[in-house]
């Protein structure tokens, strides 16, 4: 087995913020919030949230209807922005169809929009006649991933990891081990989800979602402040395109950033709430995985989702391992928790805080909660140089990852 250089040459994103990595960009820059009032949760019995995350209305129709028509948003999410991160990165059709570029790209579930439709026509009168032979592909739980093999003609290995908030930051990883190790050229990597009542009514049922923010929905979710009260859920989609250092090189392609280190662990000690001990052994491995020191992270993405327990635990953990130095931040105040494309979406808005040397702060973060205040949390656009940043995603079920992330020289 032979080590490589993993570099990044593509991004694409579809975000509560807009289609595209420069309406993502553009909207944290400016402080903008993705979130609103969503009135179909109005309908649902028992339900208390009533805020989310919404994508606008995306171009569709630049996905050809013959592919289309296995796809639900999630994974027309997907193919938007893989559409996009190829566009960026240069990779020519052959490259792209030769069997040395595959993907890792997963979702929490398949399409809970095409479920609640499946049960909708059977359970009635018991009868499958309604139901259109296309509904599986969208309800799969690889659906994206195939979806997007198809749609992009790949032949190379496609993996579909799903591990609810920790997919695109686990599918990003694997697909940089897959170069690392020789297997392929080049990977299309991240994660998708698209919102549903019941993703809202999930958080909600384990008291884990955001009840406030009914008459300002944008200033609901607010990670590692005192007064947050959970989650509020969201969607979009966010691809990468990997490949390695000497295959982009030799293209003449321009890398964006490189992937130097990446963990996966699990916290078996509880199903939903992480541990300081797990998350910092995470945190830990990937440092050791990227061959640097603690001293040397220059900044935090943090998963930091808003809920007491997972803030607390998070930044108890950086503030072990890094101590008050490296800012940290979390983007979920501006775009809500984009589930399975969080850990994709942030890594692509990382990046892009490394080309600009500018730290996006933590949206609605205005008084630091006691539990979260031994960290260096950033409240202000910051301009400032990063070489090295460390990425968290944590997710149910006690999957842990992280990545680092380093500045191409």
């Amino acid at each position: 087995m032979h080590i490589q250089c993993v570099v990044i040459t593509g991004m694409g994103a579809i975000s509560p913020l807009g289609s595209g990595v420069e309406e993502l960009w553009n909207g944290l820059v400016a402080g903008r919030s993705g979130v609103s009032r969503m009135e179909e949760l109005d309908a649902v019995k028992g339900l208390r949230p009533r805020i989310a995350g919404r994508v606008p209305e995306v171009k569709a129709k630049a996905i050809p209807r013959k592919a289309r028509r296995t796809m639900s948003n999630l994974s027309i999410f997907a193919a938007l922005a893989a559409l996009e991160a190829i566009e960026q990165s240069g990779l020519d059709a052959d490259t792209l169809t030769g069997g040395r570029t595959g993907l890792s790209v997963g979702s929490t579930t398949g399409s809970s929009q095409a479920l609640e439709q499946f049960f909708k026509l059977y359970l009635p009168e018991n009868s499958l006649e309604a139901i259109r032979g296309t509904e599986f592909f969208k309800i799969m739980n690889h659906s994206a991933a195939a979806n997007l093999a198809q749609f992009l003609d790949i032949s190379g290995r496609v993996i579909a990891a799903s591990a609810a908030c920790s997919t695109g930051c686990q599918n990003i990883g694997l697909a940089a081990e897959a170069i690392a190790c020789g297997k392929q050229d080049v990977m299309l990597c991240g994660g998708t989800d698209e919102l549903h009542p019941l993703t809202v009514g999930t958080f909600d049922i384990i008291e884990a979602a955001s009840i406030s923010g009914e008459n300002n929905p944008t200033t609901a979710s607010r990670p590692f402040d005192a007064k947050r009260d959970g989650i509020v859920c969201s969607e979009g989609a966010g691809i990468l395109l990997l490949e390695s250092y000497e295959h982009a090189k030799a293209r003449g392609a321009e890398i964006l950033a490189e992937i130097t280190g990446f963990s996966s662990l699990c916290d078996s000690s509880n199903m939903a709430s992480p541990s300081t001990e797990a998350i910092g052994r995470c945190m830990a491995e990937a440092l050791n995985d990227a061959g640097i020191s603690d001293s040397e992270i220059d900044y935090v993405n943090a998963h930091a989702t808003g809920t007491l327990q997972g803030d607390a635990s998070e930044a108890q953990a950086v503030a072990n391992l890094l101590g008050n130095t490296p800012p940290v931040s979390s983007l979920k105040g501006h775009l809500g928790h984009t589930m399975a494309a969080s850990g994709a979406i942030e890594t692509i808005a990382t990046v892009r805080m490394m080309q600009e040397s500018t730290i996006i702060p933590t949206a609605n973060l205005t008084t630091p909660a006691a539990e979260c205040s031994a960290i260096n949390n950033v409240l202000h656009l910051q301009e400032r140089p990063i070489t090295y940043a460390l990425k968290n995603n944590f997710a149910l079920g006690g999957i842990n990852t992280s990545l680092v992330l380093r500045r191409h020289k």
